[in-house]
């Protein structure tokens, strides 16, 4: 399956887009529909994102959210790729952001981390696009400004700066997917975890030989015990992110040496 990605679309177009030098900054322009802007657009298809995910965004559902017929997006918004750009920026924009002064960089970088799961909990959409080449709209450069700051103090140059960040961030987001996919399987299953394992433990008992794998029926039962699961997402995340810290901590370290 195609992933979707961030600036698909043509840049000329795109940067007018983001940064608003198409003539609309928020008032009414010509068109068949009074009152409709770039920013109601990007509402709707949010909307929509959110509730039934990118697979319901197209131009033409769009449209029917706002009441108006396709075509009329068009005046503001060239096309599906430069949409998608659109609604990334437009909730990077709106993510709050933590005051992180005076904070140590441990707790710096926990924040940073956490206001990214915030933004995929609240938008899981944000999590399947691949975004190796960002929508450069103001959203993304208010984002990007206010995460660098969280490395201030730590002696690192620019290259390791930009580098640990998106080391942080690749964590957040890999997280963030292994999330989805498992309330999707609660989803589809119609199961919670212990619902599911209760349900084929007769089974797994019956073929499994906890003689012939003693350590993963060791290892697998502490850990299902620990967490309620054999997988806990929140788990997961603690872990991870702490083993991530863990690792910057090692170059910051070197960087004092």
């Amino acid at each position: 399956m195609q992933r979707n990605r961030s600036s698909a679309g043509d840049p000329a177009r795109t940067l007018k887009l983001l940064w608003r030098e198409t003539g609309d900054a928020g008032e009414s322009r010509r068109g068949p529909r009074q009152g409709l802007t770039v920013d109601r657009i990007a509402d709707a298809a949010i909307g929509l994102a959110d509730a039934e995910g990118l697979g319901a965004v197209t131009m033409r559902q769009v449209a029917r959210a706002l009441g108006v017929v396709p075509m009329a997006l068009y005046t503001y918004v060239p096309g599906k790729a430069e949409l998608l750009d659109l609604m990334l920026d437009t909730v990077y924009a709106r993510m709050p952001r933590r005051d992180l002064s005076r904070k140590p960089w441990r707790k710096r970088l926990t924040a940073i981390a956490q206001e990214n799961r915030e933004l995929i909990s609240q938008h899981p959409w944000v999590a399947e696009v691949a975004v190796s080449r960002p929508p450069l709209g103001p959203g993304l450069m208010a984002k990007y400004e206010h995460e660098l700051g969280a490395f201030d103090g730590l002696g690192l140059d620019d290259v390791e700066r930009d580098a640990a960040l998106t080391f942080l961030l690749d964590f957040v987001h890999a997280s963030a997917r292994s999330a989805a996919e498992a309330t999707a399987a609660r989803r589809d299953s119609e199961q919670s975890e212990e619902e599911w394992w209760e349900a084929n433990a007769p089974l797994l008992a019956r073929v499994f030989d906890e003689d012939a794998y003693p350590l993963a029926a060791r290892v697998g039962a502490a850990a299902g015990a620990a967490n309620g699961a054999a997988y806990s997402p929140d788990h997961a995340y603690r872990f991870g992110l702490q083993r991530v810290l863990d690792g910057l901590a090692a170059l910051v370290d070197a960087e004092d040496d």
